[in-house]
């Protein structure tokens, strides 16, 4: 095990990258991943009214009883059409 620099957080030796902030070992600074696709900047269209969804959030969806909470739980970005209140959810990336 070796400690992070920058959360002080235990890593497994064989890991390049702190999973906790992301802190790169072999680049010495904090890394963004996946930097070419935000959170919310997808550009999605209504199927229906073919304008422009907007981004409202990241929502949790929990399935199971209370000890497979954990275990059993999906995110996903919520997109709403602000014409006729479409809903489209999508698998963050």
């Amino acid at each position: 095990m070796k400690t992070c620099p920058n959360c002080q957080s235990e890593v497994e030796s064989n890991f390049n990258l702190c999973w906790k902030c992301n802190y790169s070992f072999t680049e010495n600074e904090v890394v963004e991943i996946f930097e070419e696709q935000k959170k919310g900047s997808r550009e999605i269209d209504c199927l229906r009214c073919r304008i422009p969804m907007k981004f409202t959030g990241n929502y949790d969806f929990y399935e199971g009883g209370l000890i497979q909470i954990i275990q059993n739980r999906e995110s996903f970005d919520l997109y709403l059409c602000p014409k006729c209140g479409k809903v489209e959810f999508f698998s963050p990336m």
